[in-house]
């Protein structure tokens, strides 16, 4: 048995300007829809799905004509939603090999798959090629695939099957026999030529090749050989692979304006299901996402939601991205949106086994959004010291991080501070008797002074105008009917006013 040095695979969806709005509006895949091309109103027919072919649609038809037609859904074109949708098409594609090349048109996706050496990891030819067409049809795309060891010879055979069996493999040698019931128009020829076979009889592929080459060059010329070959399924080719980068991305344009917010997060569901799913065959998991929104007026609102862990939990991302819109919702009603994510890994969080329990992540992530829309972002987090001595402004909010098993492990117990800071700190009248400490008026009671240990001065930022400076003096006091008092007393050099910034236990 002879090893094979080429094999292809070729994925061709027709009317992609249709499947490309479709495979983010599934409540219309099963109404008839027609999409409408240029200036209104010389609007025209540029593609359609089965549904509206059966109930009478045709490209070219204007929108009058259109209109005429029961029950007919008009899109209109998107170049941003195709060019999305084509991007997720390369990217599967490309999970099943590095080498792709793209002969994409206005109206068909194709896309050609080196699969020579990958039956180790998908199995046969037809094992991989159903696979592929599982993949695409989950991205809400239908399409049809052909295996062949001619590029050629996939590609005219992907364009004339049909629905009914999606995935065909040509055996070895036998491309002329499988192409030659194929009609001529899987070779896309000019007008001119395709009057000229028609005159000629010529219907079918395998017809095509049956003319002598001679004779079929001296009429046509070397063009006419190329035609020969490819209907014949012997036309060399020269791969040229590309490149495309993984961007994890979706957009789409609204029928209509949105204003509800409701409505954008359905639409906004769809689009992280696609996102979701491009993640996972990657085994990756959505770290970030942003959300562009462009309103009305030519403005545009932009918004990043980031959760503890990377997450591919798709309700989670919904109530994540519906809490920040809520708290910080868009001025004017939505015209389109598109989302950005961000890969990350998939690990999970492993405790030891004497670590404290930590929420769930997800729990987390939810609440700590439902706390922010209620006092503010800024005020939620966990508090990190300042390398300053300004008791004033001694720390600052960072937002919550979940540990990571290393983190954990190692982490060590360490002893907190006897003093419990007061926030914010409480005015106290101080009373002295020849420069010493007699009595201080705190919270509505006179507590004597008993010992005094200070004062510790400490000052900064003199280089601008934020210039401060204090003492501090740690008070030990008491009262007939009250427990010991011990505290932390600051006295502002600038406004000489005294503070109570802690009480020790």
């Amino acid at each position: 048995m002879t090893k094979l040095t080429e094999l292809y695979a070729c994925v061709y969806a027709k009317e992609f300007p249709a499947q490309a709005l479709l495979r983010l509006r599934p409540e219309l895949r099963n109404q008839p829809c027609v999409v409408m091309e240029g200036e209104p109103p010389l609007q025209s027919v540029c593609s359609l799905n089965a549904k509206a072919r059966v109930s009478g649609a045709a490209h070219g038809m204007t929108r009058v004509e259109v209109e005429t037609l029961p029950a007919m859904t008009m899109l209109s074109r998107s170049g941003k939603e195709e060019s999305a949708a084509k991007a997720a098409l390369l990217d599967t594609c490309g999970t099943f090999s590095p080498r792709i090349e793209d002969h994409s048109s206005e109206t068909a996706f194709v896309c050609v798959v080196d699969i020579v050496g990958t039956q180790k990891l998908f199995g046969t030819s037809d094992q991989l090629g159903r696979e592929l067409f599982k993949r695409i049809r989950a991205g809400g795309i239908t399409s049809s695939i052909a295996v062949s060891e001619n590029v050629h010879a996939a590609m005219c055979l992907a364009r004339g099957m049909s629905l009914r069996s999606p995935v065909m493999v040509i055996p070895s040698g036998e491309q002329g026999p499988a192409l030659a019931a194929l009609s001529l128009t899987v070779l896309d020829l000019p007008e001119d030529q395709s009057e000229t076979f028609t005159s000629w009889g010529i219907h079918t592929l395998g017809t095509l090749a049956a003319l002598p080459e001679k004779e079929l060059i001296a009429r046509m010329g070397q063009h006419g050989k190329r035609l020969r070959q490819l209907a014949s399924g012997t036309l060399p080719h020269l791969f040229q692979p590309v490149e495309p980068s993984f961007t994890l991305e979706e957009k789409m344009e609204l029928d209509s304006p949105v204003e509800i917010l409701d409505s954008l997060l359905f639409v906004a569901g769809v689009m992280l299901e696609q996102l979701i799913l491009r993640a996972t065959s990657r085994v990756l998991a959505l770290a970030s996402v942003t959300i562009a929104l462009s309103l009305e007026g030519n403005t545009a609102h932009v918004r990043t939601v980031r959760p503890a862990l990377p997450t591919n939990d798709r309700q989670l991302w919904i109530k994540l991205i519906h809490l920040d819109l809520e708290t910080h919702p868009p001025l004017a009603a939505i015209l389109s949106l598109s989302l950005r994510a961000e890969p990350g890994s998939t690990s999970k969080v492993q405790l030891g086994l004497f670590s404290p329990q930590l929420p769930e992540p997800s729990h987390l992530d939810v609440t700590l959004a439902r706390i922010a829309k209620i006092v503010g972002e800024e005020n939620v987090g966990r508090a990190v010291l300042l390398d300053t001595h300004n008791e004033q402004e001694s720390f600052r909010m960072e937002r919550f991080t979940v540990p990571t098993s290393e983190r954990t492990s190692s982490a060590r117990v360490q002893g907190c501070s006897a003093m419990r800071e007061l926030h914010p700190a409480e005015s106290v009248r101080v009373m002295a008797v020849g420069g010493r400490f007699d009595a201080i008026l705190f919270r509505q009671k006179r507590y004597t002074v008993e010992r005094a240990y200070g004062p510790w001065r400490v000052s900064g930022e003199w280089w601008n105008s934020n210039l401060w400076g204090c003492e501090q003096w740690d008070i030990v006091a008491r009262t007939e009917d009250s427990p010991l008092l011990c505290c932390c007393l600051v006295r502002d050099l600038m406004r000489n006013q005294w503070q109570v910034v802690g009480l020790y236990d």
